[in-house]
């Protein structure tokens, strides 16, 4: 009975400190629209309100990481357990850096705003982008709620339409500041701007990689996605 009500006790903290990870998800997620709503409206309030964001997104990675390393210290977990706590504290280590990432595009817009020059320059296919990224992020969130493998294999290869997108963009952006060097300033801002916006997406993806370690006990960093999907077989 002893064992049986430890790994009820277990059971219960792996719980709550994957909800929380899912918690901070959403509070990246209300960030990341901030951001687009910023940057589709040109508006500097929805920019600070990021700001605003930002501060409880990091107390929120402190608080879980300090949770994630007392579970570890008292239970001292081992095999898929282990693999789990390890994902949920890189998991929480990439929202963290998504909510960095969409600081400083709140910063761009600001910038972008202040400039005078933002109508002129293609946002509006950035703000594709930001929904595309966006949308992978909550997919992968999803996918880590479940621990879904094949779904995680299927955002891997969404990532690569983010990367597309990107280097489209800068081309883009090359052109405009050729044709016309008073645009050089803004469009540096907006290649900035894209720049953290794919690295939203490469967060995803890594989130993505972290279902596949926790499942597969696999390590799939830095591989190629046909290693990958032999991996999972």
């Amino acid at each position: 009975m002893p064992d049986k009500h430890l790994s009820a006790q277990f059971d219960s903290e792996l719980n709550g400190v994957s909800s929380r990870v899912m918690e901070l998800g959403g509070l990246v997620e209300s960030q990341i629209r901030q951001a687009i709503h910023a940057l589709s409206h040109l508006s500097v309030e929805a920019a600070d309100q990021v700001a605003e964001i930002e501060v409880r997104v990091n107390a929120m990675e402190v608080e879980t990481d300090r949770e994630l390393s007392s579970i570890i210290a008292r239970r001292q977990p081992t095999a898929r357990d282990l693999r789990l706590l390890m994902a949920i504290s890189k998991a929480t280590a990439n929202l963290e850096r998504v909510g960095d990432e969409t600081t400083k595009i709140a910063r761009m817009v600001k910038s972008i705003i202040a400039s005078g020059s933002a109508r002129a320059l293609p946002s509006s296919e950035l703000r594709v982008a930001a929904d595309m990224a966006s949308a992978l992020l909550r997919k992968a969130l999803d996918a880590f709620a479940r621990l879904d493998v094949t779904t995680a294999v299927a955002i891997l290869k969404e990532d690569d339409a983010i990367d597309r997108e990107f280097d489209g963009f800068v081309r883009k952006l090359i052109t405009y500041m050729m044709e016309d060097p008073r645009t050089i300033s803004a469009s540096l801002d907006l290649l900035f701007l894209a720049k953290a916006i794919e690295r939203i997406g490469d967060h995803a993806k890594n989130i993505a990689e972290l279902i596949i370690y926790v499942v597969k006990g696999a390590d799939v960093r830095h591989t190629s996605l046909a290693q990958i999907e032999s991996a999972i077989k």
